[in-house]
């Protein structure tokens, strides 16, 4: 499931089911996801076995999958491919917001911080 989150510096923000921010991918297309390799150590895909569940405050329009390489399903929203960062360790770390201009936090509206 794909819920909101929240904190005073970035407002509301997707969030995993346990609370973990999920991130965007500014070199992936719409879709598309390019995040491989040491890439996905970093910033682990997320990943469903069946539809995603888009939680309260989501448009449900936006929730989606891509087929990785692997043939894992990832999860996306406006066509973002969503991921984790390894070293966000408790809910409502947002430690990669903006980290190198390439990863965001993702908003309700679908779009990147």
């Amino acid at each position: 499931m794909v819920n909101l989150g929240q904190n005073a510096t970035l407002g509301s923000f997707l969030v995993d089911s346990k609370g973990m921010t999920l991130y965007s991918f500014a070199m992936d297309a719409p879709g598309e996801n390019t995040c491989y390799g040491a890439c996905a150590t970093a910033w682990p895909p997320l990943l469903t076995n069946g539809a995603p569940i888009t939680g309260t405050g989501l448009d449900a329009t936006m929730m989606g999958t891509t087929t990785r390489k692997d043939g894992t399903v990832q999860v996306t929203y406006n066509g973002l491919p969503l991921y984790y960062f390894s070293k966000d360790i408790t809910v409502g770390d947002t430690m990669d917001e903006g980290v190198k201009s390439l990863w965001f936090v993702v908003m309700p509206d679908g779009l990147q911080k």
